[in-house]
């Protein structure tokens, strides 16, 4: 598990790692599966999904373009790259989230493991993630596998939660992310999962170390943006030609 990031309050709680924690969020996301949408649109004033066609742009790929939605969850992502004029296809650990996407008409979507991904070298253009960082439970091995997938001068963007550096915002911002949320999503869905969410900021990496992540992995041009005042991060990134030996592949 990643250290704390810098400025977060202190976490009494130990959190799970490796198979106990692959094995709580596939549990976790198979609950909340049913009524996902409708609380990410509650705890986002309806914000999110402006940040998810923000990560869309953010490949910079022309229409026709073979992208992966990686933990789909119930398919948002993989909608609005749909919508862009790509190729879409999305995976999720959880089966939960993912007969969700199917419902919805959001597919075609794969059951897989984000670190063992049954797609061929260089099969894509671009893979996008939403809010899925936190809860990977090897992230070099993940940045490995998305190069592995990626051609060279493929596109990858991360969108995921941040915290606000501006005082204000930040105190108003750990207020509802750590005490309304989790109220939220106890009425709406799931409580447990939901006092789950801002403790998980505690295994997301520092901003230069997730970079340093992707460079070692073999990304290149790796650009970090703040969102609606810092309360989430895009983070979008180059395959190099050499990135299969920078990972050890």
């Amino acid at each position: 598990m990643s250290a704390p990031r810098p400025g977060a309050a202190p976490r009494t709680e130990v959190l799970p790692t490796g198979a106990a924690k692959t094995a709580m969020v596939r549990q976790m996301f198979d609950a909340i599966a049913p009524r996902y949408d409708v609380v990410n649109r509650v705890m986002t004033f309806g914000l999110d999904q402006g940040w998810r066609r923000r990560t869309v742009a953010a490949l910079e790929l022309a229409p026709g373009a073979i992208v992966l939605d990686l933990a789909c969850g119930t398919g948002d992502l993989t909608a609005l790259l749909r919508a862009a004029g790509h190729r879409a296809l999305g995976a999720d650990l959880s089966f939960g989230m993912l007969a969700a996407a199917g419902a919805a008409g959001r597919g075609p979507v794969l059951e897989a493991d984000a670190a063992a991904l049954p797609l061929a070298d260089g099969a894509l253009d671009g893979i996008v993630s939403g809010f899925a960082l936190r809860n990977f439970t090897d992230l070099a091995a993940i940045f490995a596998e998305a190069a592995r997938v990626l051609r060279p001068g493929g596109r990858i963007a991360l969108l995921e939660v941040d915290t606000p550096a501006a005082g204000l915002l930040r105190l108003g911002h750990g207020v509802w992310f750590e005490r309304i949320v989790p109220r939220l999503g106890g009425l709406l869905s799931d409580a447990a999962a939901y006092r789950y969410l801002p403790r998980s900021v505690a295994y997301l990496p520092a901003p230069p170390a997730l970079a340093a992540m992707l460079s070692s992995a073999g990304f290149t041009r790796v650009v970090r943006r703040g969102l609606s005042g810092g309360v989430v991060q895009l983070i979008s990134a180059s395959r190099t030609k050499d990135a299969a030996r920078a990972a050890g592949l």
